[in-house]
């Protein structure tokens, strides 16, 4: 069959340009991401309730909700964060491969069904469910260099004109501006004014609503069958107001003496913002941050090309002098350098594959066929990608990158295999490709359908680990087996026509000549010295045993001691930073902490600029005036010598003399959407309904404990029940007596002090909100409230004094709670040289310990993913055993034979924690996938000795000759498929800059496992391939085929050299 390929070049060469064709296709149309979609869908349900406080959140709005949001289908867990400023914040989580349309579908049925049981203010402001994009893409910071642009005006300027371009960009899933500063018709109210009148806001509200409005008169001379019309006039009203003047002039009453009270009589109305909760800063200037996710599917880098692109096209059009623009934080630009290095690791290795075969090969014509073979298997995958729904990321072009040693080696066996028989034989080009293909067709065929059962069936594990698995286990299995196809088709047909007959070899003149003359002499002689080796070895089956225990027990050990992880860090150049001031404090003074951090960080030469945000928590993505975060942007790799890390300790040393905040620095998480920050990240949750205080109290001597732990660092707490409260008391009796309804009180005193959406009107082409509130010096101080007057049934204004009292408390600025239960969040890092298992670990140890009954913890973010993550390595790498054994047991047809393969495997797996160990490595997913990949190809260099044996021993040649000769014929294409592996990690074993610890913990993974494995299966596998056949025979007698002369030849040789040991 494989002799048709040979006998017509054209057609091998039409099927590889096909596959080389198709790839190409594909490369044009694939999406390019850091990583595949591996973050667990979630969809979000925001509410808000103007004046009220966290507390009043939980009960009336966050309780409702989450009743009925849970147990929706395919939720795994949710949080709500609901904070004093009147929000409630609720994330439910699904399973990774849920429909995110689909779970928000089902979300917003079942908030639909509680929408009643929530105030009407809640309602009437709107309850928004949305799926939550979690593919962060850069952060555009807006600002302006005329000191007399405000941060209110770049903030809509922004809003007005570069938001609804950005939107309509293709692959953007959404964009936002970090802080709110909206424009909105404010209404400053004087509250003394008012009482004079006898009117409340409510009063102001409803003249405000039925004067403010849109209306739709119609159309005059409409035909109707009676009258003949010979004209139409549409009718339109005035419309909604606009300015303040027009606001000014809305009538509230008329007076008793004929005049008229309107609204600026009893009111400042001004043009301005509609809160005044965040203050964004950029390099020192007012700015308005801009945050751009990335829709799924979509191509990233070209995404962002095409924001820089209408950015650069809006600056032309539209901005304004002084207006200005810079990037803050760029994912390309982390992506394009990681995949800047990954793709040079491809080239480097390729460059040192084709060192590795041509010093071995000592022939440019044969190397010249490995070398083809590479672009066609790799080029081809992407057409399968494109196909499987893949992406361009991190873990495909690994799986390129590890795919080059093993298509390389197919070739290298088909290259080798021809060498032997030209040589041996005195065959001609042709005959030698046709004699080889034949003999060795069969193993060709093992080895590319067990690498490829090591990679498909942990492609359909599931969860994020399965995602991680599938694109870089398919990817590869993909390669493989296009490396296969290559390998019976195009190589063996370019063999007999490239490669020279014996005869007309020219021998090597020069420096090259002399370095192969010695490259052979030291090969002849390692290989006479593993022949020795060899011979020692298989006669002593005692210490095959012996090192079989030995690897067994050495993984096992060393499996135990080595750190594990998940995904390890990077350096993204981007440091966060987050800022909390004392309880209570106001937004100026978290402004004034940052500006501080801003002002210490500036001058350093690595930092390119400094983002901040008053008023905004980067841990909980809430809002509060004593919360603050930065984003340090810093300059590229090879522009400063320190890493990130090394930085934030820099940066925490500097910024320790600003007192009046605690100051954190962290890097961005490792995957985004998994968190806010890198590190651990748990919920400690309240089952037993107690108070603030009890369980702050709890949470705190938590942080205590774990801070102790030497293996972790920089713990907290976002739970602080500290901050300062006045409880409101109302005498119902005195309210009774005077006729103030309850309820309506409440609600002047939401309008006075917490402020009320009163109505909307259009400007810009926006809609903005009309807000009513006292105006800033009637409310300065709790005790003003004191000053204000309700209106009573009667129409009476009462004053506040009359019927309410208030004491002082102390309370939480925000609420979070965890599946249903009020819950404490805390984040930390493991301390430097622990790994991200040891840390959970550690915590786990030390609140088993310290927490009282009725308290626990749950894990979230990327750490719930680690930790549900560890009891699916063991499972994987069983199933690729397994599944080598039965293709294995199905070639041979034999249940025993596969044995050998199968033992010599786990002093791979030993090589790689030792190699990971001796470098101060994690075991993370990295290397888990190295190590799937290991797996394969230390089989198949097993295979290659196994296959031979068995295929000697069929005929004729006894046991311990076969497995010897095999051994000793095997040696050279085994060795150079191995240097070539090594030789082809080595750039990602010694990596620097952007994905330098993905990248060195799979190449050192891949070297250690590929070194030590190899050389114990050097002498293991033909030990065990001896005692498995003795076995196997005892069972059913071998079936002997004819001899041939080169087995004959073979046997001679082999008894003779071991007569000569």
């Amino acid at each position: 069959m494989f002799k048709l390929f040979i006998k017509r070049p054209i057609l091998s060469g039409v099927i590889s340009v096909l596959i080389v064709c198709l790839g190409l296709l594909a490369i044009t149309s694939l999406p390019i991401t850091q990583f595949p979609d591996i973050v667990p869908p979630s969809v979000t349900v925001t509410a808000r309730y103007t004046g009220a406080s966290a507390d009043v959140m939980s009960k009336t709005v966050a309780t409702p909700l989450e009743r009925a949001i849970n147990g929706v289908s395919g939720m795994t867990y949710m949080t709500t964060v609901c904070t004093n400023d009147g929000m409630s914040l609720t994330t439910i989580y699904f399973k990774v491969g849920t429909d995110p349309d689909v779970a928000a579908v089902n979300v917003q049925n079942r908030v639909t069904t509680v929408l009643d049981e929530l105030p009407e203010e809640v309602i009437r402001a709107g309850v928004i469910t949305e799926k939550e994009v979690n593919s962060m893409l850069m952060y555009l910071n807006i600002f302006s260099t005329d000191s007399a642009h405000t941060e209110k005006f770049v903030y809509n300027f922004a809003d007005i004109n570069i938001l609804r371009e950005l939107k309509r960009i293709d692959g953007v899933g959404l964009v936002e501006i970090m802080g709110s500063r909206d424009y909105a018709m404010r209404v400053w109210l004087n509250p003394n004014r008012l009482a004079v009148y006898n009117m409340s806001p409510q009063d102001v509200t409803e003249a405000i609503r039925r004067q403010n409005i849109e209306a739709a008169p119609g159309k005059t001379g409409i035909s109707s069958d009676k009258l003949p019309q010979h004209l139409q006039y549409v009718l339109q009203y005035t419309g909604k107001f606009s300015t303040p003047e027009e606001y000014g002039e809305i009538v509230l009453k008329a007076m008793s003496d004929g005049s008229l009270l309107r609204l600026k009589d009893v009111a400042t109305i001004e043009f301005d913002s509609e809160d005044y909760n965040m203050i964004s800063m950029t390099d020192g200037r007012p700015s308005a941050s801009i945050m751009i996710k990335q829709r799924p599917g979509s191509n990233a880098r070209e995404v962002i090309q095409n924001i820089k692109a209408k950015m650069e096209e809006i600056k032309e059009s539209s901005f304004i002098p002084g207006m200005e623009y810079n990037i803050s934080y760029d994912v390309s630009r982390f992506l394009d350098a990681s995949i800047s290095a990954v793709l040079r690791t491809l080239i480097e290795a390729f460059i040192l594959v084709f060192i590795v075969v041509y010093i071995f090969l000592q022939d440019f014509r044969s190397t010249l066929i490995p070398a083809i073979a590479v672009p066609v298997s790799l080029i081809g995958t992407f057409f399968f990608m494109q196909m499987l729904g893949f992406s361009i990321n991190m873990l495909t072009l690994f799986a390129l990158v590890l795919a080059i040693g093993i298509v390389v080696d197919n070739a290298i066996v088909v290259v080798e295999a021809v060498h032997v028989k030209m040589h041996e034989q005195r065959l001609s080009p042709y005959k030698a490709s046709v004699a080889a293909i034949g003999e060795i067709g069969a193993a060709i065929i093992a080895i590319t359908l067990v690498m490829s059962a090591v990679f498909i069936p942990v492609g359909f594990m599931s969860g994020t680990v399965g995602i991680f698995y599938r694109q870089f286990s398919l990817t590869l299995a993909v390669a493989i087996v296009i490396s296969g196809i290559n390998a019976l088709t195009l190589s063996p047909a370019l063999c007999a026509m490239l490669l020279l007959p014996p005869g007309e070899l020219h021998k090597k003149v020069g420096i090259s000549g002399k370095f192969f003359r010695i490259f052979n002499h030291q090969y002849e002689r390692f290989e006479n010295f593993y022949h020795k080796g060899l011979s020692r070895f298989l006669g002593r089956r005692f210490f095959t045993y012996a090192t079989l225990i030995l690897f067994f027990f050495a993984t096992w050990g060393m499996s135990s001691i080595l750190p594990t992880g998940f995904i390890p860090n990077e350096d993204q150049s981007m440091i966060y930073v987050n800022v909390d001031t004392p309880p209570g404090a106001t937004l100026e003074r978290s402004e004034a902490a940052l500006n501080s951090v801003q002002a210490t960080l500036l001058p350093f030469d690595e930092v390119e600029s400094v983002s901040t945000l008053a008023g905004y928590s980067l841990m909980t993505e809430t809002e509060g005036a004593s919360f603050g975060m930065g984003m340090i942007n810093l300059k590229p790799w090879d522009e400063r010598e320190k890493t990130a890390e090394e930085l934030m300790q820099v940066y925490a040393d500097r910024t320790a003399h600003i007192k009046d905040a605690q100051i954190q620095f962290f890097l961005p998480p490792s995957v985004p959407g998994f968190g806010n920050a890198s590190g651990f990240e748990l919920r400690l949750q309240d089952k037993t309904a107690g108070s603030f205080q009890d369980f702050a109290d709890v949470a705190d001597e938590l942080v205590e404990k774990l801070n102790k732990d030497p293996r972790l660092q920089g713990v907290s707490s976002g739970f602080n029940p500290n901050f300062p409260q006045y409880l409101l008391k109302v005498d119902l009796e005195k309210a009774a007596k005077l006729g103030v309804n309850l309820q309506e009180s409440m609600e002047t005193l939401q309008s006075y002090i917490g402020s009320f959406y009163s109505s909307n009107f259009i400007r810009f082409g926006q809609m903005y909100k009309v807000m009513l509130q006292a105006a800033p010096e009637y409310r300065m101080n709790p005790e003003d409230i004191y000053d204000l007057y309700a209106k009573n049934k009667d129409g009476n204004m009462v004053p506040y004094s009359n019927f309410l009292t208030m004491d002082r408390i102390y309370g939480p600025s925000q609420i979070t709670r965890y599946n249903m239960f009020t819950s404490a969040l805390i984040t930390g890092n493991a301390a430097e040289g622990v790994s991200s298992g040891e840390a959970i670990q550690a915590v786990e140890e030390i609140a088993k310990e310290t927490l009282p009954r009725g308290y626990d913890i749950e894990w979230s973010g990327v750490t719930r993913e680690e930790k549900e993550s560890g009891g699916q390595t063991l499972i994987t790498f069983a199933i690729c055993l397994l599944f080598v054994y039965l293709l294995l047991a199905a070639q041979y047809e034999s249940l025993l034979l596969p044995m050998p393969v199968i033992l010599s495997l786990p002093a791979g797996v030993f090589g790689s924690y030792l190699f990971l160990q001796l470098a101060g490595l994690e075991n993370n997913i990295y290397l888990q996938t190295g190590v799937i990949m290991l797996i394969g190809l230390l089989a198949k260099t097993a295979i290659l000795i196994t296959e031979y044996a068995i295929e000697r021993r069929r005929k004729g040649m006894g046991i311990v000759e076969s497995a010897y000769s095999a051994a000793q014929v095997r040696l050279r294409p085994i060795l150079m498929t191995v240097l070539t592996m090594i030789f082809g990690m080595l750039p990602l074993m010694f990596s620097s800059g952007a994905g330098a610890n993905g990248n060195s913990s799979l190449g050192t993974g891949v070297v250690g496992g590929m070194l030590i494995g190899t050389l114990a299966l050097l002498f293991v596998v033909p030990v065990f391939y001896i005692i498995f056949e003795y076995l196997q025979e005892k069972v059913r007698p071998p079936m002997e085929e004819e001899a041939d002369m080169q087995v004959l030849l073979e046997k001679q040789k082999s008894e003779a050299e071991r007569a000569k040991d």
